[in-house]
């Protein structure tokens, strides 16, 4: 499997890549985002000494009970650290830096200035980010979700999560591929605790291969998740432990992708884990 990025491609099998949670924000569900882009650099240079291969950077929280940003504050908060990257890109193994944005606005707008892959929670309800990333070589991670970002989806019950996201993601990549994207540009992340009740998210780890059929990278978003929270009845903060589990469970179902804030856990753990499955 190959995944074409704008500066890279990265060849799969290998061990699994650990993306690393910056948020230039002050509203962070982990109490972890800052709004000065210097702290956000310095953020993911310690991530990066701590093993992440991608830098996963944002300037809204995803949190539905925060109001949304204006398109000109995003950009505002992410061209200081998009200025800053290729220095500090430069000091390490040539890491990835995922976007986190969905409004094409924000993207199209901030691709100029960097990013190899977007980071798109919106759902893609339309091919127009799909369209951006093509004209900019940028590759496109869709996530599954309903309705629009920003708004709690806390109730959406499904017949079979398996089979939805199959649907989903064999419609979204036909559409991006349409809009001119390389299928080898895609990647998917089925969105855990995006319009979903626990049982769907904890099937979707169960059953995570399923997923395998489109040839794509999967990203798996374990880190802290309400999920764990779920499960073993604790706050955010505690919940480093569940989400190792998590990545334990995501490497032998074939996850290639882990977005995590705790860096140094998750780099230590994929690495031992790919050691001894090999």
């Amino acid at each position: 499997m190959v995944l074409k990025t704008r500066q890279q491609t990265i060849l799969f099998p290998r061990r699994p890549m650990v993306m690393g949670i910056v948020n230039i924000n002050d509203d962070s569900f982990c109490g972890d985002g800052s709004l000065d882009s210097t702290v956000a650099l310095a953020q993911a240079e310690r991530q990066l000494q701590e093993g992440a291969d991608i830098i996963d950077v944002g300037a809204e929280s995803a949190r539905t009970n925060r109001m949304a940003i204006s398109v000109e504050e995003e950009i505002s908060r992410l061209k200081p650290f998009l200025a800053k990257w290729p220095e500090l890109r430069a000091r390490f193994n040539m890491p990835l830096l995922s976007i986190n944005t969905w409004r094409p606005d924000v993207i199209a707008n901030v691709l100029p200035y960097g990013g190899d892959i977007i980071n798109d929670i919106s759902g893609m309800p339309d091919a127009l980010n799909a369209k951006i990333c093509a004209e900019h070589g940028a590759a496109l991670l869709i996530m599954h979700s309903v309705g629009q970002p920003k708004v709690a989806h806390t109730h959406v019950n499904y017949e079979s999560i398996m089979n939805t996201l199959d649907a989903f993601f064999e419609q979204r990549i036909n559409m991006a591929e349409h809009a001119g994207l390389n299928r080898e540009s895609i990647l998917l992340d089925p969105g855990i605790d995006f319009a979903k009740q626990c049982a769907d998210n904890l099937t979707i780890y169960r059953e995570l291969a399923k997923l395998y059929r489109f040839d794509r990278p999967v990203l798996l978003p374990v880190s802290r998740k309400t999920v764990i929270g779920d499960v073993l009845a604790l706050p955010a903060l505690e919940r480093d432990a569940g989400t190792v589990a998590c990545i334990t469970a995501g490497m032998f179902r074939g996850a290639q992708i882990f977005r995590v804030h705790h860096v140094k856990a998750a780099s230590q753990a994929v690495s031992m884990l790919w050691e001894l499955t090999q």
